[in-house]
């Protein structure tokens, strides 16, 4: 075989023809960009056809300016404050979804929406799910006109924008005075809250190195769990004020702080430097990266400006119609990472997290325990979800997203099989009823542990990591799509779930944890280690669905990283940045000098950690 780097660029300049414009890989990017100057000779000039500028941004409030970008003496300082920035965003959007489980039970806020009473009353579970879930088209909606509007004016004016809409929908939320007053204002705050969820992780992702990303987002939503928990207990001491109408109008009315928050203080950070470069405003990208980075930068300015170039060829693709319906390889090849995309998120709720974190307070009830103590019960199970997050902090990166995924899927399941069997028990009286309940009640903890240690962070992590830059924001939108759409059904359903199969919910999300597990392992390659651009690696030379396949098929055209069911080391990066080949241990001779009792096992584990499962 010829050695790597001639035998890419020989790929590479096979493959760039008229018809199909070619996507350096990003090993090849990062090499040249250290080799490519000598003492002899200059660097080759990167000449881009910047698009224009949108004829409508000046309609759009706020974006980055330099002159007003927050300063500080070091780059560890700057990144700790947009970590800290994002993880408000995060905070609201957690606040935003959790608002909701306490108002639902609420008398007055029942007669008011004309819901009560709830309990055996078809039409009114009907309308108490309907009134949550209808917020889920909105965040659909949301996310893919701020998708649009990332790629065309930038990604803080889209969270700007997001802002407005969510100021206007949690007012009217607030002031409502029927279930139609309610179901606009939920609709409305949704666009808004879709808009922000769709651009702050894309944003925080290309800000950030790629050594960090894992846990930059994992901190953001240790963040976004304490929203969650706030609004609870917030809700929870508002019901202890005799006013029952202020009990439920104020953790309402209380969303407008996070919003004037987030929408003036983001006017003060800086904007992604790989959307500066698109634009062409190659100068203030440096200034960024310099901002956000330690040591020279001007490797990673060479390995974007690279990118940038091919994927300004390719912006053909950047529509949403394009990403659904394409017409060339490259297309399909965008459609599959917008599948990836929207089924990781539907999948995030398949799990269960929305019937445990909703509806907890019910489930705890079904377990026999009394009302005021099962809203105590909830509001622990939170702030122990919470501080679960931190776990993420230090696996995501260190294990990579596979694994993490896969044993929090096989944990949950367990936890919920058990869950399940003490909770059919708990609903029958007798002497050890109570027992039940409490081993019901703990496994519930212990779901929403492993949740926030694993599943909670990835698939919103995931999408930030595998699409391309000039469709990354529509990416975002689509990944927000999924999430909709899961928390739309998963909403909807529960009440019904509950009333109907009452300690077979459990059950049925053991199946459905279970069923998830396959889909990670076969199609989900791993993003741990590798820098955004180098992704664009594993989806423009793989060409089969299977992660195993595409690998086999990157290694077979020379490519040094190719094994994609593993993370990549920081070891490996570096050599692959510095043009040198990564090392190859032969595993299979290395277990053939085994004894035969050892064998087994160390093949076993060899294989496990080939896919990136231990």
């Amino acid at each position: 075989m010829a050695s790597k780097t001639t035998h890419v660029e020989k790929s590479i300049r096979d493959d760039a023809t008229p018809d199909r414009p070619s996507r350096s890989s990003s090993e090849t990017a990062l090499a040249q960009a250290v080799n490519e100057k000598t003492p002899t000779e200059e660097p080759e000039e990167i000449e881009l056809d910047y698009p224009e500028t949108w004829k409508y941004e000046k309609w759009f409030i706020g974006g980055y300016d330099q002159s007003r970008m927050l300063k500080f003496k070091s780059p560890n300082t700057m990144y700790k404050a947009i970590n800290l920035f994002a993880g408000v965003a995060i905070m609201f959007y957690g606040y935003d979804q959790g608002v909701m489980s306490q108002v639902n039970l609420n008398p007055d806020y029942q007669k008011l929406m004309g819901i009560s009473p709830v309990m055996g009353n078809s039409r009114n579970v009907a309308a108490e799910g309907g009134i949550v879930s209808v917020y889920y088209a909105g965040t659909l909606v949301g996310a893919l006109i701020a998708g649009s509007l990332a790629d065309r004016c930038g990604r803080i004016k889209a969270v700007v924008f997001g802002c407005m809409w969510a100021l206007v929908g949690a007012t009217l939320q607030a002031a409502a005075q029927n279930i139609a007053m309610m179901c606009c204002a939920r609709v409305i705050a949704g666009v808004g809250v879709g808009a922000i969820d769709c651009v702050i992780p894309v944003w925080s992702a290309e800000v950030s190195s790629h050594s960090a990303r894992g846990a930059f987002l994992a901190i953001e939503f240790f963040m976004n769990i304490g929203g969650l928990a706030l609004a609870y207990w917030i809700e929870y001491f508002a019901f202890l004020n005799p006013n029952m109408q202020m009990a439920w109008r104020t953790p309402l009315a209380l969303q407008i702080i996070f919003i004037l928050f987030i929408g003036i203080m983001i006017n003060f950070f800086p904007e992604s430097p790989r959307w500066l470069m698109k634009m062409g405003r190659e100068e203030q990208a440096r200034n960024v990266l310099h901002a956000t980075r330690e040591g020279n930068i001007e490797a990673e300015l060479k390995s974007i400006k690279k990118v940038v170039k091919h994927e300004l060829e390719t912006s053909s693709a950047n529509h949403y119609a394009a990403m659904l319906f394409p017409k060339d390889t490259y297309g399909y090849k965008l459609r599959w990472r917008v599948v990836l995309a929207v089924w990781l998120q539907i999948m995030q709720e398949l799990v269960g997290i929305g019937v445990i974190t909703v509806y907890a307070v019910d489930l705890f009830q079904d377990a026999g325990f009394s009302e005021e103590l099962s809203k105590l019960l909830a509001g622990f199970n939170n702030i122990s979800y919470m501080f679960s997050v931190v776990f993420a902090v230090f696996t995501l990166d260190r294990y990579g997203r596979r694994s993490t995924m896969v044993w929090g899927a096989v944990g949950m399941a367990l936890v919920l099989l058990i869950g399940g069997i003490t909770d059919k028990y708990a609903q029958i009286k007798g002497p050890k009823q109570r027992e039940y309940g409490a081993a019901t009640a703990a496994m519930t903890f212990l779901y929403t542990v492993i949740f926030g240690a694993t599943w909670l962070t990835t698939p919103w992590l995931y999408p930030t990591e595998i699409f391309p830059l000039n469709v990354r924001a529509k990416g975002g939108a689509w990944s927000v799509v999924g999430w909709s759409i899961g928390n739309g059904v998963i909403t909807m359903i529960t009440p019904f779930l509950f009333q109907a199969i009452s300690y077979g919910t459990l059950l049925l999300l053991f199946g459905l944890n279970i069923f998830c597990i396959p889909f990670v392992i076969l199609f989900y390659p791993e993003t741990a280690g590798r820098s955004l651009e180098q992704m664009d690696t594993f989806f423009d030379e793989g060409n089969s669905a299977v992660v195993y396949k595409s690998s086999r098929e990157i290694r077979d055209k020379g490519f040094e990283d190719h094994r994609w069911t593993k993370k990549l080391s920081e070891k490996d990066q570096k050599d692959l940045e510095e043009g040198r080949k990564l090392d190859v241990v032969d595993e299979n001779e290395k277990d053939a000098n085994l004894s035969w009792t050892r064998r087994p096992i160390a093949t076993f584990r060899r294989k496990g950690s080939l896919a990136g499962l231990l």
